[in-house]
């Protein structure tokens, strides 16, 4: 396939389809996305399903997982007509759903893989979600079919009443999660062939148009397994044809996809010229590109790969970065073909690229020529909340370790660094123990350096459990005074937060949109506009009326505010879910009297005294899992959730095999997978499906409270 043909492809926009793979663990994205590399001529079609072409990381292959999303461009002949199919293959275990998130940033298509034995499972729930959060539509594969035949033995009759079932409650799952508008229409079919089903180990797949076209029947699937011939089934219904078929039928261009996409995230002027030019695609318009992966070329440097949303990008092109503010060259644009990267002169708009030269640039940042309003931030479902200290073995290696961090963090945004260049202590943070043990082997091996970690810190929260009454906090100079009361933040505001409904940040001007959300939650116009700063899960209000110097310190006020909020008063943990209202003030007349140096430690002190006043108290981290094993291990699972303060929500029975949802405190999950293995013989698996904040039980507060100031060596009342 020339390089040519594809730079070709790239500028006819209708003949473009950005898609994701996204599905559970183990239900065979990677073996599926081989076989559309070899559909494309791409890799050998002996190879496909066993190469794992897209898992490029050593300890990908050594555990058989995908951990990266890993994208490909290729050109596939669809009714005699040529398409550049962008893949993105998405990892599948929890620990590494940001990587999910980010790929859905890029794509307007999903093809949501499910096992045919299993059905849905709580990961395919959750990257459902997080595709349709980001407007991207899904149609559905069934894979595994071949396990129906085999092992379970189903009759035509019982296979459909599987297919069904799992058709419904993925259908259930887009009615109750898209967005008004698309729950109807984003519905899968069987009839319209948004729905396909196969076996990508045995390479065959069929969709109903596929098989009437062709006349195949389910009949012919079963006798192909039961004659043995499934080889003959592959060369009839080969499974790229098939899906690849479903996929341009089903899923929008880039053109179509950007005119419903773009509002959602992008909350710029949409009446403005970029407005435009990014709803029409327009590859003559202003330059907007989104990194979604940060990945590091040993010849390259640091190479973004991401999405161009408007215009034409060159090498040698001076671009500006927005969130870093500050210009970069462009030195290279490529396109992907797996684990290549194939060099191209320049690339339009509606395709996924990989640029080089954007010197220490993050994932989600917007990139346009001049400066622009930043796309929205890509907001993770879950946060992390299980941290290690890392350390180097040899002191000379410490700068070596500071540089490999700031990379890591690049690498994967889930993982939040922090890195204390006083005490020398690092910090790393992710979703859970795997995580972070996949995160650490690759500094050893890949980065070749030797570090040690410690055990898992849990991170708590700090929060308050009622309205505090307003409380002074007195300038060192005594002679400003700031008067601040605090209170719980409604549970409808601080999920809206999380979902992404209300977007954080300083509130510089009225923001319509942003009023109309805090409206339909029930909040008074007054109210909405005291809004100044929405940050990390908290709101802050400004009270005041009529005070002349308020526009003078207000940002000095909210920056008090946002460090408060990043180490709360009981034990210097992140606060969440509070609104925090500046009452009244009293300041010094002569501007030099109420400097930062008497404005931060007075507002401190008022929010921090409130915080005691209004019962502070410590949030920690629960995560509920849905456990899976054969139903004689019940009473032992049962056992082992109780043993770790566990509750358990619901229990199920099919068959021989039982399933539990429980919740289950984080600081009580370090060694869960070995535990969970050991009480079932290695046959039990524990998904995550969500997080929250509970308060910690009140006879265990203070234990928790000393446990962490005596950690970061803090004194009893300081």
């Amino acid at each position: 396939m020339a390089e040519k043909d594809i730079q070709n492809l790239m500028k006819k926009q209708d003949k473009i389809r950005n898609i994701a793979i996204a599905a559970h663990i183990d239900h065979g994205k990677t073996t599926f996305s081989d076989n559309l590399l070899a559909g494309a001529g791409m890799m050998s079609e002996e190879l496909a399903g066993k190469q794992l072409a897209l898992d490029f990381h050593e300890d990908e292959a050594a555990r058989g997982i995908t951990i990266d999303s890993a994208s490909v461009s290729m050109i596939h002949n669809i009714g005699g007509e040529d398409y550049l199919i962008n893949l993105i293959d998405t990892p599948g275990h929890v620990d590494f759903g940001g990587d999910v998130t980010r790929a859905m940033r890029a794509v307007d298509g999903c093809i949501t893989l499910c096992c045919a034995v299993e059905g849905i499972m709580p990961q395919t729930e959750t990257v459902l979600r997080q595709a349709l959060k980001e407007l991207v539509k899904p149609v559905l594969f069934i894979n595994k079919v071949d396990r129906l035949i085999k092992e379970v033995k189903l009759t035509p009759q019982a296979m459909e009443q599987k297919f069904v079932s799992i058709i419904n409650h993925i259908n259930e799952l887009i009615e109750n999660i898209a967005p008004e508008g698309y729950k109807e229409k984003w519905k899968v079919s069987v009839g319209e062939g948004s729905v396909a089903f196969g076996s990508a180990f045995h390479n065959w797949a069929l969709s109903f148009p596929y098989m009437k076209e062709k006349g195949i029947t389910f009949k012919d699937v079963i006798d192909a397994y039961e004659n043995d011939n499934h080889k003959e089934l592959a060369k009839k219904a080969p499974l790229h044809e098939v899906v690849l078929a479903m996929s341009v039928k089903h899923h929008p261009n880039p053109v179509d996809a950007q005119k419903y996409r773009i509002p959602k995230i992008w909350h710029g002027d949409i009446e403005s010229e970029l407005g435009k030019s990014l709803i029409n695609c327009d590859a003559n318009g202003e330059v907007a590109f989104v990194p979604i992966k940060i990945v590091v070329d040993k010849h390259a440097g640091e190479v973004a790969a991401g999405r161009i949303f408007s215009g034409t990008i060159k090498q040698g092109d001076e671009v500006y970065m927005n969130l870093a503010k500050r210009n970069v060259r462009v030195q290279q644009v490529s396109v992907y073909k797996g684990a290549q990267r194939v060099i191209v002169d320049e690339v339009s708009a509606g395709n996924i690229i990989g640029v080089v030269g954007l010197k220490d640039v993050f994932t989600g940042e917007t990139v346009s020529k001049n400066p622009i309003e930043p796309f929205e931030a890509i907001k993770h479902l879950f946060e992390p909340v299980v941290t290690k200290s890392i350390e180097v073995k040899k002191a000379a290696d410490l700068p070596k370790l500071v540089e490999t961090l700031k990379q890591v963090g690049k690498e994967d945004p889930s993982i939040k660094v922090t890195i204390n260049e006083q005490t020398g202590e690092s910090l790393i943070s992710g979703m859970g123990e795997l995580h972070l043990e996949i995160i650490e082997n690759r500094i050893k091996t890949e980065k070749g350096l030797d570090v040690y970690t410690s055990a898992p810190i849990i991170v708590y929260r700090e929060t308050v459990s009622k309205e505090s009454s307003a409380t002074e906090g007195k300038s060192p100079n005594k002679h400003n005074s700031f008067f601040i009361r605090v209170e719980p933040l409604e549970d409808n505001i601080y999920n809206a937060i999380q979902s992404g409904d209300i977007s954080e940040g300083r509130i510089k001007k009225k923001d319509k949109s942003l009023a109309e959300v805090f409206s339909n939650l029930g909040w008074s116009g007054d109210e909405i506009r005291n809004i100044r700063d929405i940050y990390k899960g908290n709101v802050f209000m400004d009270e005041t009326r009529g005070e002349v110097h308020i526009g003078e310190v207000i940002e000095m006020v909210l920056d008090a505010f946002e460090m408060v909020m990043d180490q709360g008063p009981l034990a210097r943990e992140p606060c969440i879910k509070m609104k925090v209202s500046l009452v009244d003030i009293k300041l010094h007349e002569d501007a030099i009297h109420r400097g930062p140096a008497q404005v931060y430690p007075a507002v401190r002190e008022a929010i921090t005294e409130s915080m005691k006043n209004g019962n502070a108290t410590m949030l920690e981290p629960l995560q509920i899992h849905l456990i899976e094993m054969p139903d004689k291990f019940l009473s032992a699972v049962t056992k082992l959730v109780g043993g770790k303060r566990g509750q358990m929500i619901e229990v199920k029975q099919e068959g021989t095999n039982a399933t539990m949802k429980a919740k289950i405190p984080v600081a009580e999950m370090i060694g869960w997978s070995n535990d969970l293995r050991s009480a079932t013989e290695g046959r039990g698996v524990s998904s995550l499906m969500e997080q929250e904040f509970e308060r910690v039980p009140a006879s265990l507060k203070a234990e928790v409270v000393r446990k962490i100031r005596d950690r970061k060596g803090l004194a009893e009342n300081q």
